[in-house]
């Protein structure tokens, strides 16, 4: 049989498939408005229609890698010039393969809508292993269908709009036997498709890569700071398609060459030695790591705030300060609870992407438990999940501690009500779970030190039913679990002093991360990290009083091995807080491939070539004037930055994170 054609259907097939792909763009373009308006309360602040208007023009580039990737064999089925009977059914294959991968990637980008409120960012593959051990996934995932149905509601109608619309070559790629044509016909048809098949393919590279020339590397993640005044923008600018194929199975530490080693050692080196006039103290250590106690809600450090008419969610805590040696300006090192244990416990803040989720996991860690077991310490962590849960337990035990107790062994203990305390979701609620650990403390030979990490200020934000009269719902949902949070704390201290170790105890009381926020102060690139540290000394040994300084997650180690006056060299990427002066302390973050440097009056964002923003943070609160280039103190914190930055990313390659 002659092959069959009709003379006006050589580009048929390509035209409509780009007509589709014009269907994605505009797919994409309505979940990033439902990104944006999701988290209106965090972009607000800053945005104008030109950063709207610049943010919507990277936007584009970040979209057209995604959608070619993601639609890259809909896009080869369909410019394939092919000539046979089958054709209609190809085109079936085409289309099913078509909806359902951008079924997908809708889905993926409106459900990170809700995810970005924890983390400030667009999700990465390490979620997968974040919550690949997690039995209640299914659960959460449950809860956040019924509480955002709207966004479940668009996302249908997205997904039907490109079912509806969906443009198909009628009778077939090409519509096929229905009269005899000439040879000839049949030449132009194939030399019509060979020739646009070879101009789409190198386009689709290119669009890929995020550009065409040779001086263009494929674009990454931390390439959207270029069309955003602030990194917490970056995540409407890209889209979860893209970040999630842009840290697949990639490189996560690059080790800059910004100094030679020894100018390296100069500037900037993680490994403390001890001091000569250190006094020995044999303390046992308590470190309290409380699930989203971010420092909004406490009073105690926002007296400024409402007019100084703030009191805050925290009446103990308040109380507890004033006893306590703290920080004004104290932050977290990253926006997840993984980023806060290897800060907390190990003085390793989160660059690029969570510690423990990187292949640098594998390298010999030390951390506090681990430095005193040195000094015959014994050693505990608490968590109240399932135990394993969140990767905890396994790092606990790299980092040193001898034991770890979660719900299995608190329900094993019959002084309290096993899972009948279970949250039903997470965790067992905060007032047992830390009765259980004032209690058990008791138990352990001194010195010892030992950690414990809470759960009940965590989405879904719900608190004992015997509590819900005595703290209802206010401001916002996370408001009345701040305030029985606070109350388990209290609670416990009261358990405490009556233990025999209470006295002879230092306690440190931080947060893993923030969380929700109704201010704004505490939704800028820097506001999202603030979180309290707190020293608690009983025996009256720490002077309180709160300090114009900086503190960092990463302090906390240093700070403690300093204080009872531990002999020996370790890695810490922090400082004795007791042993710096207030304006040589500093803090760094990362956040959306930018890092952030805050030292003195002055916030710095680098993006690892060059410096994106400068900021008067102290009096700038709202960081809203750029001053980059114009202020001498610009060249000095970039000095220190990337000494930072390269002691970091070279002892995670080289597995030096510990003192050999």
């Amino acid at each position: 049989m002659k092959p069959m054609i009709k003379r006006d259907n050589f580009l048929r097939s390509p035209l409509c498939m780009l007509l589709n792909i014009a269907l994605v763009y505009a797919a994409y373009e309505i979940c990033r408005f439902a990104y944006l308006l999701e988290n209106w309360s965090a972009f607000a602040p800053n945005m104008t229609w030109r950063s709207l208007s610049e943010i919507l023009r990277g936007g584009l580039v970040f979209d057209t890698s995604a959608i070619l990737y993601t639609n890259a064999l809909y896009i080869l089925m369909m410019i394939l010039p092919l000539h046979w009977k089958e054709t209609v059914a190809w085109q079936r294959v085409a289309k099913w393969i078509f909806i359902v991968c951008n079924a997908l990637c809708v889905a993926a980008n409106l459900a990170d809508a809700v995810y970005f409120k924890y983390t400030g960012r667009r999700t990465t593959v390490t979620v997968f292993s974040e919550f690949g051990s997690e039995g209640n996934i299914g659960k959460v995932i449950g809860v956040e269908f019924l509480s955002h149905w709207y966004l479940v509601l668009l996302a249908v109608l997205v997904v039907y709009g490109l079912w509806r619309l969906y443009v198909s070559p009628k009778g077939g790629m090409p519509e096929a036997f229905r009269r005899p044509v000439k040879w000839r016909t049949v030449a132009i048809y194939y030399a019509a498709n060979i020739v646009f098949l070879l101009i789409i393919v190198p386009l689709c590279v290119f669009g890929m890569r995020g550009g065409a020339t040779t001086a263009v590397r494929p674009i990454t993640i931390s390439n959207a700071n270029q069309y955003v005044d602030r990194p917490l923008e970056a995540a409407v600018v890209l889209n979860t398609p893209f970040s999630l194929i842009r840290t697949f199975n990639k490189k996560i530490f690059t080790v800059p060459d910004y100094y030679a080693q020894k100018e390296l050692e100069h500037i900037y080196t993680p490994v403390h030695t001890p001091r000569a006039d250190a006094v020995v103290r044999r303390k046992n250590v308590v470190v309290l790591i409380v699930e989203s106690f971010g420092r909004e809600y406490i009073g105690g450090y926002n007296k400024w705030l409402d007019g100084g008419n703030y009191k805050g969610y925290t009446p103990f805590t308040d109380s507890l300060m004033q006893h306590s040696a703290t920080w004004l300006y104290s932050y977290c090192n990253g926006r997840k609870s993984i980023d806060g244990m290897p800060s907390i416990l190990s003085g390793i803040p989160m660059f690029v992407e969570p510690f423990f989720l990187t292949p640098a996991s594998m390298n010999d860690v030390s951390g506090i438990a681990g430095e005193l077991k040195n000094k015959g310490y014994y050693s505990a962590f608490f968590h109240g999940a399932e135990n394993g849960s969140m990767g905890f337990q396994a790092f606990a035990r790299t980092t040193g501690f001898a034991d770890y107790f979660g719900r299995t062994e608190f329900n094993a203990d019959k002084r309290f009500r096993g899972d009948d305390d279970f949250d039903g979701m997470w965790a067992i609620w905060d007032e047992p779970f830390l009765q259980f650990y004032a209690l058990k403390m008791s138990e352990f030979k001194q010195p010892f030190v030992s950690a414990v990490f809470t759960a009940s200020s965590h989405h879904p934000y719900t608190i004992p039913d015997e509590y819900k009269d005595v703290y209802p719902e206010e401001g916002i949902v996370i408001h009345k679990c701040i305030r029985y949070t606070d109350n388990a704390l209290r609670r416990f201290f009261d358990t405490a002093k009556r233990q025999p170790w209470y006295e002879n105890t230092l306690f440190v009381i931080t947060s893993d991360h923030t969380n929700l926020s109704d201010h704004d102060y505490y939704q800028t690139d820097l506001g999202g990290f603030c979180s309290p540290i707190m020293f608690f000394d009983p025996s009256g040994d720490i002077a309180p009083g709160m300090r114009d300084g900086i503190a960092q997650q990463t302090d906390i180690m240093p700070t403690v091995l300093g204080y009872l006056g531990y002999d020996r060299p370790y890695v810490a990427f922090g400082c004795d807080l007791f042993g710096t002066s207030d304006e040589d302390t500093w803090a760094v973050n990362y956040l959306g491939g930018i890092y952030q440097y805050v030292k003195g009056d002055w916030l710095l964002q680098f993006d690892g070539q060059k410096t994106k923003a400068i900021y008067r943070y102290r009096t700038d609160l709202l960081l809203k004037n750029n001053l980059a280039g114009q202020v001498p103190e610009q060249r000095q914190m970039e000095k220190e930055l990337k000494a930072i930055i390269q002691q970091y990313m070279s002892r995670m390659v080289e597995n030096e994170l510990i003192v050999k």
